[in-house]
């Protein structure tokens, strides 16, 4: 919805736009849970475009955190210090970034793997220039 002119603090949001609530109904191993998530944007949009936003939002979310999960085991991760488990998570995602760009058509994991096993292969996903 289109922020209220009388929402309380409105001048500490610069170019706040919109407000938006979404319930998030799931059913896992038959138990149901319900989260409730709210957005705020600097854009003016109606219920369908925020709906679009939200659900593309959390598609690349999950894929992204799934996906970093499978690959580099991110959440068996035993890192404790902080700046090296963010510099890690970095590299994580810059390096996973690189493998999904590469044309071939092995898995992630395969990807990886191969980089560790061929520098030509390596050379290929940090350069994008295949031979």
């Amino acid at each position: 919805m289109p922020v209220p002119e009388t929402l309380r603090g409105l001048d500490l949001w610069k170019g706040l736009k919109s407000i938006g609530m979404a319930t998030l109904v799931c059913l896992r191993d038959g138990k149901e849970t319900i989260e409730t998530r709210y957005y705020i944007s600097s854009l003016p949009m109606g219920v369908k475009q925020f709906a679009h936003a939200i659900r593309s939002h959390w598609g690349i979310e999950n894929s992204c955190h799934w996906t970093l999960d499978m690959t580099y085991r991110e959440d068996e991760s035993r890192i404790r210090e902080k700046h090296l488990r963010e510099n890690f998570a970095w590299l994580n995602r810059f390096t996973l970034s690189l493998l999904k760009q590469h044309p071939g058509k092995d898995s992630i994991v395969m990807k990886r793997r191969a980089c560790g096993w061929n520098d030509d292969f390596l050379l290929e996903v940090l350069t994008g220039i295949t031979r």
